[in-house]
């Protein structure tokens, strides 16, 4: 299968949700430059242009991917291997949606991947369209840039420049993070499949610094701050989610007027800065205390940080054993609802 139409039908796979012929040719138009445009990380490694930083996070890159497959057990491949500098600080733009009046994911479409909870363009000015299309059917948008993300095995992702901006910790972890994806990715349960990410993200980064620095690295202790910073705001995102859903089913057709619904959802804030704020080790979380917040950017939350607390539960009942976590995982791809299948293997192994 020649490059070109390996690409149509992956992006048809990955990205359109939809399969609309002018999205899907002109993201596989983009697709085929950003692959086009990667080079060995040894050869961009040469390159005099490249900081000392980014030259030593390229050198990271190798180690990471070489941990991920021989430590983690993770499907790496050639993944990360080469290299692609963007002219732009966000390889992609997602936007996502929600009714206005409930909290509920709006989704896409696609035969291979099913639904999913996000569509991707690879330029600004076309998820801002979409955006805009998504209003006029008065629906709540948000749009973010997107640093990374996994092909699935279709093509060998490269390293990306976006990726490079944040900590040394930031890429290790989104690697590992993707690395997931390419390894165990369920189909119509993109939510159940960034959760499991985002948790092991955080794990593979603390056993990667743990390995490399020792029990008592500065790196290590600010990781797993972060780490239990999610945790902790996981619990707090789970629980206002949930009665957020509630008050939107329960609220009468009279008082549902804007006004009532912002007063509602920055309630949200104020809990957080009150209950969660304190709590806090880093400054990991301390955006969400000023972010425009509506439903379509709180189904994001929900999509990555909803009942992380589960995933930490089988994680420890398999002795903190991340091979054998994946291990376990994988007999989920199958279930038809695979959040219900975690909590029944934690009931399965808590017998034990």
């Amino acid at each position: 299968m020649d490059l070109l139409k390996k690409v149509v039908l992956a992006v048809c796979t990955l990205f359109s949700f939809g399969c609309q012929m002018g999205y899907l040719f002109k993201s596989a138009y983009n697709q085929v430059a950003l692959l086009n445009a990667r080079v060995p990380i040894e050869k961009a490694l040469q390159d005099p242009s490249l900081t000392a930083d980014e030259k030593a996070k390229l050198e990271l890159t190798l180690n990471v991917r070489k941990f991920a497959a021989q430590e983690l057990g993770l499907n790496v491949d050639k993944n990360y291997s080469t290299y692609v500098k963007l002219d732009r600080p966000f390889v992609s733009y997602a936007i996502s949606a929600s009714p206005k009046w409930r909290l509920e994911t709006y989704r896409w479409s696609f035969p291979i991947v099913g639904k999913v909870p996000y569509k991707a363009y690879f330029k600004e000015a076309d998820a801002l369209e979409e955006e805009a299309d998504l209003k006029k059917l008065g629906l709540d948008t948000y749009v973010r840039g997107v640093t990374a993300y996994s092909t699935l095995g279709w093509f060998n992702d490269p390293l990306l420049s976006s990726m490079l901006r944040g900590k040394e910790a930031y890429l290790v972890n989104t690697i590992i993070h993707e690395s997931v994806h390419a390894t165990l990715f369920i189909k119509s349960e993109a939510d159940f499949n960034e959760r499991l990410a985002t948790f092991l993200g955080n794990k593979g980064m603390e056993i990667y610094y743990r390995k490399l620095e020792g029990v008592d690295s500065a790196t290590l202790k600010s990781v797993v701050q972060d780490s239990a910073d999610d945790q902790v705001f996981s619990k707090f995102i789970t629980t206002e989610i949930k009665e957020l859903e509630q008050w939107y089913l329960q609220l009468p057709k009279e008082q549902q007027t804007e006004e009532v619904r912002q007063q509602r959802i920055s309630q949200i804030q104020k809990n957080f800065i009150s209950q969660v704020l304190p709590k806090l080790k880093s400054r990991s979380m301390e955006g969400f205390a000023k972010a425009q917040l509506n439903n379509a950017r709180l189904v994001v939350y929900k999509t990555y940080m909803q009942d992380l607390k589960d995933f930490e539960k089988l994680y420890e009942l398999v002795g903190n054993n991340f091979v054998e976590f994946m291990k376990v995982c994988r007999s989920l791809e199958r279930h038809k609802n695979p959040s219900e299948g975690l909590k029944e293997l934690i009931a399965l192994h808590s017998a034990r």
